[in-house]
């Protein structure tokens, strides 16, 4: 096999297995070891991708998003023309399956976020929200070159009140609660709608 295949198909089948072990046993005690046994790769196989577990996780972060930006991107070819609903139809089920408490996305991020004076997650988280604030403010530029959404909409400032409300709502829905309201898909895409307005 060569190493680009192999590299190809490792890679996808380590982040697989992490993902599967977050969800069974949390972040905490998902262990690098556990990815290498459970994986069937080598020490040296993983520690060619990354060079820890919180590198990992972050990749993990990473490729949720490059896939949500994939699925969106779909969205965006069925969408009518000048027609924002079911693109942003997308972006709030997005929103809401991953700022649930029991998503993987927001089990690494609330992991990763309790280390941040660690220097290698504080640059980790770094760059995971300047990827994921140029990915929001790309969908917000398609739908301008759209006709979708007005011009005059200011696409990074809309951004990153996106991301704002976004991390509001991992917070939220990670601290156990009694009673209240929840935020549901529907609150999100009036929220979103309105603001693109």
């Amino acid at each position: 096999m060569s190493n680009n295949l192999q590299r190809n198909s490792s890679f996808p089948h380590i982040l697989d297995t992490t993902e599967q072990l977050i969800k069974e046993k949390g972040c905490r005690h998902t262990t690098l070891q556990d990815i290498i046994e459970r994986s069937g790769l080598s020490k040296g196989a993983i520690y060619h991708y990354v060079s820890g577990k919180d590198e990992l996780f972050g990749l993990v972060l990473k490729s949720k998003m490059e896939q949500m930006n994939n699925s969106f991107n779909g969205v965006v070819a069925e969408a009518a023309p000048k027609d924002a609903d079911l693109p942003i139809q997308f972006i709030a089920q997005g929103m809401a399956v991953q700022t649930e408490g029991h998503d993987v996305t927001s089990k690494i991020m609330t992991y990763l976020l309790g280390q941040i004076d660690n220097p290698k997650v504080g640059s980790i988280l770094s760059e995971l929200y300047e990827s994921s604030l140029n990915t929001a403010k790309s969908w917000i530029e398609i739908g301008q070159k759209a006709g979708a959404i007005p011009e005059e909409i200011d696409a990074e400032k809309m951004a990153s009140l996106f991301m704002v409300f976004t991390y509001g709502l991992r917070v939220q829905n990670i601290i156990p609660k009694n009673s209240g309201p929840r935020v549901q898909v529907e609150d999100i895409f009036k929220l979103i709608l309105r603001s693109l307005k």
